[in-house]
């Protein structure tokens, strides 16, 4: 985006080998990574053996995609519906007279950028949880990701950016969680294709436009497809490579076909409409206009992202071309803001994007506002998350700390986009929880003591981070994490944790005013059996002050009303829950949530409480029914791994589904399917409880395990003469062992099921494709253990004499289809062609896959009689000769 993206310059932790892992320590020790590296996680924190990940895609994995092929296709869908945002209220806006309609889009990382690593959840407090949904209408992916069955080997973290030599994909998928997240907030989530001369190797925008026999582009359907599967909206195009002149009229139809397809298309201002060169017009004009709307074929894509140099002149031009075509420009021209690259010292001011009412005439884009994390050099300490925090509050709100006064000359998102909410109907619950933690409490009682990250568990985030109104001095406001927590130093509070969950809303200091605090913009019903319950903690010492609920009415915003909660200024034990009745207010809608800290008759210093919970009751039971079919579907001890599924419930009973071995915590989410790491038991039940969006809480299905009853120390190796040896040692009860073998491959399906007695058997006749299996033992009717590994790989397809296009005595080679390539070895009698590579970095006797330039791939031999022959290469070190002239 007039700079490449970090295809290989931010790197979050996968310690996924010995190798990798000692590399790291290198690293780590010689304080080598760059400061907006994400390096793979060590420790408690790196990744499990069979953990999870998103990768990339060329267009030649998109044609062939198939969720069955994808061993971890049904843990990385997002399952959140988009819930649909309340109708603008700019009454109990902060800013009254600003547009609700300007929008805005954010392309950045999500829990971080780690090529191997892209989890919808993980045990780390110091990833990056994105926390001011309410500001964004889209959040797209920026994010390199390698392809399919790259091996983890390939990946070098002390290597230069430019020395990954694997191929990552021009399409990368936005993350589930935080597709989730935004889905549960009202947002849109994104995925990205990117294409330049450089940083995708050989792919290329021309793959995109290869059209059927009906003329439709399989590329296109293929992307729709994935879209759906995955449970995103939409895609950002970044093209940031000359398009042929002939070629646009094409590329056009192709994001027309992702528009029928029901998808959001973003384009990002750098196609010339006429040449098809490289231009970054800064403004929206003729010259990029048409691949938004156009003249002849009409509707083109949604919106447009523009370049980053614009002024206010430019910015009013761009407006008044969006209006001469009949587009709304706060919906349609995103003004860009490079955040990653230039942070708190924009060199252009979104104050040129402001009309003389001071209303924006465009919408807004940011491109890597994940900086408050990602470019920060103590963001993997979680000691240091403090300031991640606040570097984030900052951006989006102007002031680290929440008050109404900029830092320097960064004024925030919020001066420019007006807060948006869901949060309607005639329930809510919220445990302030922020979607990590560096422990979990479950109703006040510590139910996991070890950190973790999982935007899925992320509470509809607070409106207003912060807005507290006091004629004296207001209190403050922050997350308590818990006693392990390190505050930032303005904060002297005591350091309680969670009610539910890993945050709880802490206010403290001085209480010489009455305080209004705003939590919620809302559009909330009351009804007769309307009631609201706040569950907080007051540990400062018992004092004449008072907890009062707020709430601001839609019938008048202007008055916040007070509902007193008696005996709320004494000091508890522990947490207590009081409530108000509502019933007074039936028929009524709440426009603001609140919570009044009513001062004493003396100011009172070192006060503190801490909000723990905070539920909207309707006086109708909303518990769910239930979870059903739990199931333990893989329970591997060797590497201390789990994974259950279950009937996923609709989202309107259910807003996630809390996972506990016995009363230990393990994680929640809404979906059907969940993944555990570290898991060390060897014996219990397993608990699955659904939460309502009241906060109710369903009775729990449960599963026992006890690997008393199974085979130990279960071991397995394929070989490449078709067998797989499996040992094990036996039970007490001495059962026969039934062993069964399964590829994960749906696509491909193999098992096999033998009963044996003794301490292993050999099967035979097992695929030797390089597919992945799992193995499962069980002694009798004891638990069902298993292991997982890649069956020998000895298969390789030659590569295609009709993949080469001679024209006289010069060759151009087609990319390899065959999934698992790695090199392309071209001999011309004996001797092997050389190709150059991306970032100019040499050339290379073979092809590689994501490092040969399209260019390259095209040579002229040196003599019209040579023997000319292929030899194709794959991961596995198979190799397959084709000649393509000659003998």
């Amino acid at each position: 985006m007039s700079r490449s993206p970090r295809t290989g310059r931010r790197v979050t932790t996968r310690a996924g080998t010995a190798a990798l892992a000692a590399m790291l320590t290198v690293v780590l020790a010689a304080g080598g990574a760059s400061a907006s590296d994400t390096l793979p996680w060590t420790g408690e924190s790196a990744v499990g053996a069979n953990q999870p990940y998103q990768h990339g895609y060329s267009t030649t994995d998109l044609l062939r995609w198939n969720p069955a092929d994808d061993t971890h296709a049904e843990f990385l869908r997002a399952k959140v519906p988009l819930q649909k945002r309340n109708p603008a209220n700019a009454a109990t806006q902060r800013n009254p007279a600003l547009p609700a309609d300007t929008q805005l889009l954010s392309l950045a990382g999500d829990y971080g950028n780690a090529f191997f690593e892209s989890h919808p959840y993980t045990n780390e407090f110091s990833q990056h949880l994105f926390s001011f949904w309410q500001y964004a209408d889209f959040y797209a992916s920026w994010h390199g990701m390698p392809t399919e069955g790259v091996p983890v080997s390939y990946y070098d973290p002390t290597a230069d950016w430019r020395e990954k030599w694997f191929e990552f994909g021009m399409l990368n998928l936005p993350n589930p969680g935080y597709t989730n997240a935004a889905h549960a907030n009202g947002a849109r989530s994104l995925g990205c294709i990117f294409f330049s001369d450089h940083d995708r190797g050989d792919q290329a925008y021309t793959e995109l436009l290869v059209r059927d026999g009906d003329g439709g582009f399989p590329v296109a359907d293929k992307l729709i497809q994935v879209a759906k599967f995955y449970g995103f909206d939409g895609y950002f195009i970044n093209q940031e490579s000359r398009v042929a002149p002939a070629d646009i009229p094409a590329y056009k139809q192709f994001l027309q076909a992702m528009r029928e397809g029901g998808l959001y298309v973003q384009w990002y201002d750098s196609i010339d409409d006429s040449t098809g060169a490289i231009s970054y017009q800064n403004e929206f004009n003729g010259v990029n206009g048409p691949f938004v709307r156009d003249p002849k074929l009409g509707d083109v894509s949604d919106s447009i992202f523009l370049n980053y140099w614009w002024n206010r002149t430019k910015l009013t031009n761009s407006k008044s071309y969006a209006a001469s075509l009949g587009l709304d420009s706060r919906k349609s021209v995103f003004a860009g803001v490079e955040a990653g690259k230039d942070q708190f010292n924009q060199p252009y001011n979104l104050e040129d994007n402001l009309d003389a009412s001071g209303a924006p005439m465009n919408a807004i884009a940011t491109l890597g506002a994940d900086f408050v994390s990602s470019d920060y050099a103590g963001k993997t300490d979680d000691a240091a998350q403090r300031d991640v925090f606040d570097r984030e509050r900052r951006w989006w709100t102007g002031s680290s700390q929440g008050t109404t006064t900029p830092e320097g000359t960064w004024k925030g998102i919020s001066r420019y986009i007006a807060e948006r909410s869901v949060i309607g109907g005639t329930t809510f619950a919220t445990s302030f929880n922020t979607g990590h933690g560096l422990s979990t409490w479950t109703k006040g009682r510590l139910s996991n003591p070890k950190e973790w990250g999982n935007i899925n568990l992320q509470d509809i985030p607070v409106t207003w981070q912060w807005w507290i109104d006091a004629a004296g001095t207001p209190l403050s406001a922050d997350y308590d994490y818990g006693p392990t927590y390190t505050p930032a130093s303005r904060f002297s509070y005591q350091k309680i944790g969670a009610y539910n969950g890993g945050s709880s809303l802490v206010l403290s200091g001085t209480l010489d005013s009455d305080n209004t605090v705003r939590l919620y913009k809302t559009d909330l019903k009351i009804t007769k059996g309307s009631a609201l319950d706040l569950t907080y903690t007051k540990p400062s010492v018992s004092d004449d002050s008072e907890l009062r609920l707020g709430l601001v009415l839609a019938s008048d915003p202007s008055k916040v009303i007070q509902l007193p909660l008696t005996g709320s200024g004494e000091r508890t034990t522990g947490w207590t829950t009081r409530s108000a009745d509502l019933s007074a207010y039936a028929g009524q809608r709440v426009a603001a949530l609140g919570l009044v800290v009513a001062a004493g008759a003396q100011p009172i210093s070192g006060y503190q409480v801490n909000l723990g919970s905070l539920v909207l009751r309707d006086g109708v039971d909303h518990t769910p029914a239930a979870p059903r079919d739990l199931r333990i579907t893989q329970l591997l001890p060797e590497t201390g791994e789990l994974f259950l599924s279950w009937k996923r419930a609709g989202y309107d009973e259910v807003r996630r589904y809390d996972v506990y071995l016995d009363d230990t915590y393990l994680g929640g989410i809404y979906d059907d399917v969940y993944y555990i790491k570290r898991f060390t038991a060897t014996s219990g039940t397993i608990k699955l409880v659904a939460v309502g969006h009241d906060g109710s809480q369903s009775p729990a299905a449960t599963v026992s395990f006890d690997l008393a009853t199974a085979p130990r120390q279960v071991t397995a190796q394929a070989k490449p003469d078709g067998t797989l040896t499996t040992a094990w040692t036996p039970p007490p009860s001495g059962a026969p062992i039934t062993v069964k073998v399964r590829s994960l491959d749906t696509a491909r399906p193999y098992t096999k099921e033998v009963t044996v007695t003794g301490t292993g058997t050999t099967l035979t006749g097992v695929p030797v494709n390089g597919d992945a299996y799992l193995l499962t033992v069980r002694a009798g009717t004891g638990t069902t253990t298993g292991i997982r590994g890649t069956f020998a790989d000895t298969e390789i397809s030659p590569y295609p004499a009709s993949a080469v296009t001679i024209n006289g005595n010069t060759f151009t080679f087609a990319r390899p289809t065959l999934p698992d390539w790695h090199t392309l070895t071209i001999l011309e009698d004996g001797q092997a062609k050389t190709f150059a590579t991306t970032y100019n970095s040499g050339a290379k006797p073979h092809i590689i896959r994501g490092r040969t330039t399209r260019a390259a791939e095209t040579v002229t031999m040196s003599s019209a009689t040579s023997k000319v022959v292929a030899v194709l290469e794959d991961y596995a070190g198979n190799k397959a000769t084709t000649v393509l002239r000659g003998n």
